[in-house]
C-alpha cells in the first residue's frame, strides 16, 4: 500500500498549495489502515493551538515609534486590533479582561478580521484569545482604554469632577475640538504606562482636585510623537549606550491634558488649547543629558520635532518655547493640531 502511494505521488502533475494540502490528506487516509496516523481532527486543533500561541499584536499596533503601549475606543465600538496569527484566526474567539481581573466581562466572541468590539463598560482592559477547548491566553503588549463618552458630562462636571465647559459645547469652533470621551483613572492607575517614558499620571489635570476617580483626554498621535522625538534624540546623538542600553533621557512633563475649567487659570494659556484636547504637552528634557534643563537642550528638543514632522507629515503641529525667568526651567510645548505654528512664550 505505501509503495503504491509514493508511484501515485510521483506521477502526479505538480499541485496548488490548497490541491497539494488536500492531496497529502488523502494519501494519509490511505496509509491509515496499515500505520498510526493523528487523527485530521487533532491536526486541526494543533494548528489552532499553534494560532493561539503565537497571536501577538503587530508592530504597527504600537504606533510608528513602536512605544505606544495603549489605545482608545469608545464603549460598544467597532476597534481595529492589528494581530498577527499563524493559521486560521475565524477558529479563534476573543474576550475582554480587565487589567486588575482574570475574570471576563462578557461572553467570548468569534474573532472576525482585524476589528473588534470594546466593551461597554469604561476603563482599561486586556484583550484575551481562546479556542475550542483550550486555555485563555492574553495578548501582551498593548492596552485598550474604553473612553467614557465626551456626551456623558453634565454641564461643568463629570461625576463629582469638575471640568468646566468646552468653547465647542456652547457654538461650533473648529479652533477648539471636543474630545472623544475621557479615561476614566482611579488612584491605582496612574502609574499605568501609555508609552515607553510616558505614563497616566503624566497626562492628569494639575487643578488640586484630589478625587477619584478623575479623567483625562489624551491623543494616542501625540504620545508617538513624543516617543519619536526621543528616539531622534538618540539617533542625533550616535545612539549613545551605557551597558549595552541607551540611558533614558531625564524629563519632566511640565502640562498634559488641561480642562477648561483649569486651563482658564494657567497664566497667558490659550482659549482654544490643544491642550484640553489631550493633542498637546509641555516637556522639558534633558536633551543633553548634562542634569540640566537648558535653552540648549530646547534647541536640541526643536531640531529633533522638525526632523520628526519632516518624516512624519500627519504628526506636524504647533512648537512653543518657554524661555521666561517666571518658569522655573525652559520647556517647549508641542502638539498635533495638523497645522506648522510656532512661538515663544
Amino acid at each position: 500500500m505505501r509503495d503504491a502511494a509514493r508511484q501515485a505521488l510521483r506521477r502526479a502533475r505538480p499541485l496548488s498549495r490548497s490541491a497539494a494540502a488536500t492531496g497529502i490528506l488523502v494519501v494519509l487516509a490511505l496509509l491509515g489502515a496499515n500505520s498510526q496516523v493523528t487523527p485530521i481532527t487533532q491536526v486541526a486543533n494543533r494548528l489552532t493551538m499553534r494560532s493561539l500561541a503565537s497571536a501577538a499584536p503587530t508592530m504597527n499596533a504600537f504606533g510608528a515609534s513602536g512605544e505606544v503601549k495603549v489605545r482608545f475606543a469608545r464603549p460598544n465600538a467597532s476597534l481595529e486590533m492589528p494581530l498577527q496569527v499563524a493559521g486560521d484566526p475565524t477558529q479563534l474567539r476573543y474576550e475582554w479582561l480587565p487589567l486588575d481581573d482574570s475574570a471576563a466581562v462578557a461572553p467570548a466572541r468569534n474573532l472576525e478580521g482585524a476589528e473588534v468590539v470594546t466593551p461597554e463598560q469604561p476603563g482599561l482592559y486586556r484583550l484575551a484569545l481562546s479556542a475550542q477547548g483550550s486555555v485563555r491566553r492574553v495578548v501582551q503588549g498593548l492596552t485598550v482604554g474604553v473612553l467614557v463618552p465626551f456626551e456623558e458630562k453634565q454641564g461643568r462636571s463629570l461625576n463629582g469632577y469638575r471640568m468646566g465647559m468646552w468653547r465647542g459645547e456652547r457654538h461650533a469652533d473648529a479652533r477648539a475640538p471636543l474630545p472623544a470621551g475621557f479615561l476614566e483613572v482611579r488612584e491605582r492607575d496612574a502609574d499605568r504606562p501609555l508609552t515607553r517614558h510616558i505614563r497616566v499620571s503624566d497626562f492628569l489635570t494639575h487643578d488640586g482636585q484630589s478625587q477619584w476617580p478623575r479623567y483625562v483626554a489624551v491623543d494616542t498621535r501625540l504620545l508617538d510623537k513624543l516617543e519619536l522625538v526621543l528616539a531622534q534624540l538618540e539617533a542625533d546623538q550616535g545612539g549613545v549606550t551605557v551597558g549595552g542600553e541607551a540611558p533614558r533621557f531625564a524629563m519632566e512633563v511640565r502640562s498634559g491634558f488641561r480642562t477648561p475649567f483649569h486651563n482658564a487659570r494657567v497664566p497667558g494659556s490659550a482659549r482654544d488649547s490643544r491642550h484640553q484636547s489631550g493633542e498637546a504637552v509641555d516637556v522639558a528634557i534633558d536633551a543633553d543629558r548634562d542634569g540640566r534643563f537648558t535653552r540648549k537642550d530646547l534647541r536640541l528638543v526643536v531640531k529633533a520635532l522638525e526632523e520628526v514632522e519632516a518624516q512624519h507629515p500627519d504628526l506636524v503641529g504647533g512648537i512653543g518655547l518657554y524661555t521666561s525667568r517666571r518658569f522655573s526651567s525652559p520647556y517647549v510645548h508641542m502638539d498635533v493640531r495638523g497645522d506648522h505654528v510656532r512661538w515663544r512664550g
